[in-house]
């Protein structure tokens, strides 16, 4: 689970009575169409080393892993997305003139996988750019920090810390031993995600009244994912869109959340294209 360094209620329930069933108009097919958004988790390419706990990857410019990352893009083209968003500041247009550029033959990818994956699959499918979407955010660590060692806690936050960065160094096995596409698999895995999500909820918890620490640093992550979520729906022109969303895996669990919460989308993942 990547840290940024800079880093039941009730139902009211209403039976309708039952009407006799038509046949759907074309119209009404169109109108029930919603927009497909797959959010792809990934590792940090080209080990930026931003965050508290990071994978560690090989080199993906070598021979073996430029066919691997051909396997990856080959499989997100089945998703046949209409438009690409990527982990940049959404007010930066260098993501667009780059992409632009090595549309041209003017720029060579970097190992960053915005590029790798990203910047191929766009020109391969055709598309006239890539969209950034990200947005800042606070992420309140050190007071996380602070409040632990102030009232006894310190082990308890080393502990959860420790089952991450174990969590993290597994994530650099796997990767070591198999493919790209086989570790995407992995990290976007259902139970993965949601122990990735479990560790923010088990820091939550260290807090108290007047001084919830962990809780807002939760909230503060909320926050920014709801952001980059708003950023990435502003791209929906029509419910014939399909949009691809490649992330930090850290994001990954959150953004499936909060994609899979609006009832006008329909959340797609990476498991769904191997079938």
């Amino acid at each position: 689970m990547p840290f940024r360094a800079t880093i039941a209620t009730g139902c009211l329930c209403l039976i309708a009575p039952r009407i006799h069933a038509q046949q759907p108009t074309a119209a009404n097919r169109s109108s029930s169409a919603r927009a497909e958004v797959l959010v792809l988790g990934t590792f940090h390419m080209a080990n930026p080393g931003r965050d508290l706990f990071n994978t560690q990857a090989d080199d993906v410019l070598s021979a073996k892993r430029q066919a691997e990352i051909a396997q990856v893009v080959a499989m997100l083209a089945k998703f046949r997305p209409t438009k690409i968003a990527v982990e940049a500041d959404f007010d930066d247009d260098r993501v667009a003139t780059r992409y632009a550029d090595y549309v041209a033959g003017k720029h060579q990818l970097s190992r960053n996988e915005i590029e790798q994956l990203g910047f191929r699959l766009a020109k391969e499918l055709g598309h006239k750019t890539v969209y950034a979407v990200d947005a800042g955010g606070e992420f309140p660590f050190a007071r996380l920090v602070k409040f632990a060692k102030a009232t006894g806690r310190s082990a308890e936050l080393d502990s959860l810390g420790a089952e991450i960065g174990a969590m993290v160094k597994a994530q650099t096995a796997y990767l070591a031993s198999h493919t790209i596409l086989e570790t995407l698999l992995y990290m976007n895995s259902d139970e993965h995600v949601a122990a990735d999500v479990g560790f923010y909820f088990r820091e939550a918890q260290i807090g108290e009244p007047w001084d919830w620490a962990g809780a807002d640093l939760v909230s503060d992550w909320f926050r920014r994912n709801m952001r980059i979520y708003t950023n990435v729906t502003r791209l929906v022109d029509s419910p014939n869109e399909r949009i691809l969303v490649i992330y930090g895996a850290g994001h990954l669990g959150w953004l499936q959340f909060a994609f899979g919460s609006n009832p006008r989308l329909r959340l797609r993942k990476l498991a769904d294209l191997t079938r």
